[in-house]
C-alpha cells in the first residue's frame, strides 16, 4: 500500500512539474484559477511548449502512460495539432536505455555475447519504445535481422501502475451508478492481461508467426520471420524489414505510393484479421507500420511489434458482422435487434426506441469522407445512447475498439476523402455470404465431420445385425434367443434414433441457412 501511495504521489508530482494542470484548464473560462495556480507553484518552469511538456511527463511516468500517449497521437480529429505532433514522437523515439544493459540482457538470455552470436551488432538502438528497444544486427550467414530487447525493470513499473488502476476501478464500482454497465474492473483486468503479455517476448514472437501464417498468400501485408534459435522471453530476433513509416506521407508520395489504394488496403487488412481470422494486430499505431518500396513488394504494408493481439470467438464475430453489415445498410432496426438478441442490451428494451436512438447517432456520417466527420461527437452520442439504454461494455472488445480508432486515424492521414463505409461494405457482404451460404454450410460440415466420424462406420454393421435378427421370437424360445431379441430391439431403436437425428440435423442446418440468407437479404 505504501508503494502504491508513493506512486500516486509521483504521478501528482510529475503532473505539477510539467504543468499538466495548466494544459487541462487551458480551454476553460477560469483565467483567475490558472493565474492562482501559477502563483502558488512559482518555482516550476513551464516555458516549454505544452506538447513538449505533455510528452516529457508521459515518458517520465512510464510505459502505461506512454501507450496512452501513443493512442492519442492517432486522434488528430480530437487532439490539437501541436499536441498530436509531439505525442507522435512516442511511437518509436522514447529515450533508449543504456546499450550495455541491452548487451547484458542478450548475454543473460541467449547465453552468449552479441559478438559471438552475430557477425555484426549495432550498439546504438534504431528504435526505442515503451516496452523494449531494437538494435540492428547481421547473422553469421549474412541475413539482416532486428534484435528486440526488453527494457529492464518493466514488470515492477507496470505492476505499480496497474495496481493503481485496479484501485481506481474499485472506487468507481462503489460510487458510480453506471459502473455495472461499464464494468471498470473487467476492463482494467483485460488491459492488465494484455499489458503483461507484452512483457513476454516469446509470446510476441508466436503472435508474429501466427499473423505471418495467416497472410502467407496475401499481397497486402508482410510480417517478419522469427528466428527461433535466437528468441527468449526477454530477447527476440526477427527478419529486418525495409520500408517507409506510414506516417511519413511526403516520403510515400515521393516514392510513388498510391495513398488512396494504401488507405483502402488498410481497411481490408483490418476486416480480414477480424472476421476471417478472429486474430488481429491490436497495436497498429503509425510507429508499428511501414510501407514497402521494394519493387517486388511495392506498396504493401509491413507490420511490426506484435506484443498485443486481440482474438474473437465465433459469437463475437457473428455479432460484429451483423452489426457492421446492418450499419452499412442503414438497417438500424437490425442493429437494435442484434444488441437485444446478444444480451448486450436488456431484453425488455423497446426495439423501436433503440433503433431511433442509433439512427440519430449514425445517420449524419453516411456518404461523407473522413475529413468531414467528427468521430469525437459520434462517439460521445453513442456513449450517451448506451448509457440511456443500459448497454453493457464488453471487455473482450476493448482492444478491437482501440484498433478501430487506430485504423480510422491512419485512414484520415492517408486519404481524408476515404469513404470508410463504402470501402468496407463489399468485403463484409462477401464474408457474410460465405458464412450463411452453401459454402459456409459445407465448411461447418467439414469441421464437424471428425466428431461424427466414429459413428458413421458403425451404421452398416448395425443395419446388418438388425436384418439378421428381424422378426418376433416365440415365447417358448430359449434364453439365448430372448437375448437376441432384446439386442435386436435395442439395435432397431439405435438405427431409428440415428436416422432421426441425422435427418433432423440436415433439415435443421438447411433451415438455418435459408433463414439466415432471408434475414440478411442474400
Amino acid at each position: 500500500m505504501i508503494l502504491k501511495f508513493l506512486r500516486l504521489l509521483k504521478i501528482l508530482r510529475v503532473a505539477t512539474k510539467y504543468g499538466l494542470d495548466e494544459i487541462a484548464i487551458a480551454g476553460l473560462k477560469v483565467p483567475r484559477t490558472a493565474k492562482l495556480i501559477d502563483t502558488l507553484i512559482f518555482w516550476r518552469d513551464i516555458s516549454a511548449p505544452r506538447g513538449v511538456r505533455l510528452r516529457m511527463a508521459l515518458e517520465e511516468l512510464g510505459p502505461i502512460f506512454v501507450k496512452f500517449g501513443q493512442v492519442l497521437s492517432t486522434r488528430r480529429d480530437l487532439i490539437p495539432a501541436d499536441l498530436v505532433d509531439e505525442l507522435a514522437r512516442l511511437q518509436d523515439r522514447v529515450p533508449p536505455f543504456d546499450s550495455d544493459l541491452a548487451i547484458a540482457q542478450i548475454q543473460r538470455s541467449l547465453h552468449a555475447h552479441p559478438d559471438q552470436l552475430f557477425a555484426t551488432f549495432e550498439r546504438t538502438p534504431v528504435a526505442s519504445a515503451s516496452i523494449a528497444q531494437v538494435h540492428f544486427a547481421t547473422l553469421k550467414d549474412g541475413k539482416q535481422v532486428a534484435v528486440k530487447v526488453l527494457r529492464p525493470g518493466m514488470k515492477k513499473s507496470i505492476d505499480e501502475d496497474v495496481a493503481l488502476m485496479h484501485i481506481a476501478a474499485g472506487w468507481i464500482g462503489r460510487i458510480w451508478a453506471d459502473s455495472k454497465r461499464l464494468k471498470p474492473k473487467e476492463v482494467v483486468g483485460e488491459f492488465d492481461k494484455y499489458l503483461h503479455d507484452e512483457l513476454d517476448l516469446m509470446r510476441e514472437a508466436a503472435n508474429a508467426s501466427q499473423l505471418r501464417r495467416n497472410f502467407a498468400d496475401s499481397n497486402l501485408l508482410m510480417v517478419p520471420e522469427m528466428y527461433w534459435d535466437y528468441c527468449s522471453s526477454s530477447v527476440i530476433v526477427m527478419e529486418r524489414m525495409h520500408g517507409i513509416p506510414v506516417s511519413q506521407i511526403d516520403r510515400l508520395e515521393a516514392a510513388g505510393v498510391d495513398l488512396k489504394k494504401l488507405s483502402s488496403d488498410g481497411v481490408e487488412i483490418f476486416f480480414t484479421q477480424v472476421f476471417r481470422d478472429g486474430f488481429f494486430h491490436a497495436d497498429m499505431h503509425p510507429g508499428n507500420i511501414l510501407v514497402s518500396i521494394d519493387p517486388a513488394t511495392f506498396g504493401r504494408y509491413i507490420a511490426l511489434d506484435f506484443g498485443i493481439v486481440g482474438t474473437l470467438n465465433d459469437f463475437d464475430k457473428d455479432y460484429l458482422s451483423q452489426n457492421f453489415l446492418a450499419f452499412f445498410r442503414r438497417d438500424y432496426k437490425r442493429v437494435a435487434e442484434a444488441h437485444i438478441e446478444s444480451g448486450w442490451a436488456p431484453k425488455e428494451t423497446r426495439v423501436d426506441e433503440l433503433e431511433s436512438a442509433v439512427r440519430a447517432c449514425c445517420e449524419p456520417i453516411f456518404d461523407r469522407p473522413l475529413k468531414d466527420i467528427s468521430f469525437g461527437q459520434i462517439l460521445l452520442r453513442l456513449f450517451q445512447t448506451s448509457r440511456r439504454f443500459n448497454v453493457e461494455v464488453q471487455p473482450q472488445l476493448v482492444l478491437l475498439q482501440k484498433t478501430l480508432l487506430n485504423i480510422e486515424g491512419l485512414g484520415r492521414q492517408l486519404d481524408p476523402d476515404l469513404d470508410l463505409w463504402k470501402t468496407a461494405k463489399p468485403y463484409l457482404e462477401k464474408w457474410m455470404a460465405e458464412q450463411v451460404g452453401w459454402k459456409g454450410l459445407w465448411e461447418r460440415l467439414k469441421a464437424e465431420a471428425p466428431r461424427y466420424g466414429h459413428i458413421i462406420p458403425q451404421l452398416p454393421r448395425l443395419v446388418h445385425r438388425a436384418l439378421l435378427q428381424g422378426g418376433e421370437a416365440p415365447s417358448n424360445d430359449g434364453e439365448l434367443l430372448r437375448e437376441l431379441i432384446v439386442e435386436q430391439r435395442r439395435t432397431n431403436r439405435l438405427i431409428s434414433l440415428a436416422v432421426y437425428f441425422a435427418g433432423a440435423f440436415v433439415i435443421g442446418m438447411l433451415g438455418l441457412q435459408l433463414y439466415a440468407r432471408w434475414r440478411h437479404g442474400f
